[in-house]
């Protein structure tokens, strides 16, 4: 089943505030409510889906991607398991301030795989994004480039427990590993983080010196990534297991790298074909006659130009545009424009003057539609 449109889901225009955003989702969320609605599958699948949109929109940066690239330029961003769905608890607690016990609805909606009791929760790590300019070329026939970038790396000190002495993590004394402190407020019960563990349900007694207690430290690092060939600006390409090491050993996220083609000076892409444009002089156009092309590679073919080409006509060169699977590649298109001369000899004004007079041409103009015009 497709996905449906972010905004569509939250029932808010593209122009929506973050307020607007806000306000929408809390009130999706308390209406899909699994305790409101035990036993509903479709109310369930509500509930993921406000969820996983207000993920999205309500964060600036995923949002903005969102808007350029759609799903693609959020996949893997959002929160869409489990596991995800726990993790960005937190980020929405504020949301249900004073409408009973929400801060339990990831607990009870997604089980015990939500948060370990007694244990350190196992997250996964951050995708991360980088983005790089290539010269029209390389996009076309693909090359291989290397990129330096900072990423969260599983700290060595600790092996990513965070603990100095290789004791791991304890259940928090505070909430007795749940991750969450309750309290009454009439008819209302209202649950909030530990303060102590924040939420994690364990704490670390010796953290390591070197990550803090984190599991992870910053680490910059140089890979080199292959471009295939035929790859289009706005496209990305992912590496996986390169983003950001996981919290308490979890696993890395992966790197996605978005491509921005730069402009070429001769040439144009469309799809899988190439684009040109070409002027040849009076005789050659109404004669016919041969022109030499340069290719995007840098060699040079031999193009018949046929008698009484008229500007505006696309000569097809096959197998000379972009690369495609098979070994196979587009085509490449030559735009001919006629070059009128400015200047012209007594002797060639002479040779115009007698064409004109022998072919019974007038400069009286023909009138053209302007649907037929060619263009």
């Amino acid at each position: 089943m497709a996905k449906r449109d972010y905004y569509e889901v939250l029932g808010v225009p593209k122009t929506a505030t973050k307020d607007d955003i806000k306000k929408a989702y809390r009130k999706l969320a308390i209406q899909y409510h699994p305790d409101k609605n035990p036993g509903d599958k479709n109310a369930e699948e509500k509930f993921k889906e406000a969820t996983e949109a207000y993920e999205i929109l309500g964060d600036e940066q995923k949002r903005q991607a969102y808007d350029q690239f759609g799903f693609a330029g959020v996949e893997g961003m959002a929160g869409t398991s489990q596991q995800d769905y726990a993790n960005v608890f937190h980020d929405f607690e504020d949301l249900f301030s004073g409408f009973g016990d929400f801060s339990s609805i990831f607990g009870s909606f997604f089980g015990e795989g939500a948060q370990q009791r007694g244990g350190s929760r196992v997250n996964r790590g951050a995708n991360l994004r980088y983005d790089i300019e290539l010269p029209f070329e390389k996009a076309v026939f693909g090359t291989t480039i290397e990129i330096s970038y900072s990423r969260d790396d599983t700290c060595k000190t600790c092996s990513g427990t965070g603990s100095r002495d290789g004791q791991g993590r304890k259940i928090c004394s505070m909430c007795k590993g749940t991750g969450q402190i309750r309290r009454s407020s009439g008819f209302f019960a209202i649950s909030q983080p530990c303060p102590v563990c924040h939420g994690e349900g364990t704490v670390i007694e010796n953290p390591c010196p070197d990550c803090g207690g984190i599991g992870v430290v910053k680490k910059k690092q140089k890979i080199r990534v292959t471009i295939p060939a035929g790859v289009e600006d706005g496209k990305r390409v992912t590496v996986p297991g390169q983003g950001n090491a996981g919290p308490n050993g979890g696993p890395p996220g992966d790197l996605h790298v978005f491509i921005h083609v730069r402009p070429h000076d001769i040439f144009e892409r469309q799809d899988d074909d190439l684009y040109c444009a070409a002027y040849v002089d009076f005789a050659t156009a109404a004669l016919g006659g041969e022109i030499i092309i340069p290719t995007l590679e840098g060699r040079k073919i031999s193009v018949q130009v046929p008698a009484g080409t008229q500007s505006g006509k696309l000569l097809r060169i096959k197998e000379e545009g972009v690369p495609i699977s098979g070994g196979r590649r587009g085509d490449l298109y030559i735009k001919i424009f006629v070059k009128v001369p400015v200047r012209l000899s007594r002797r060639g004004r002479e040779l115009l003057e007698e064409f004109r007079t022998v072919e019974g041409e007038t400069n009286q103009p023909e009138l053209l539609r302007l649907k037929d015009v060619p263009h």
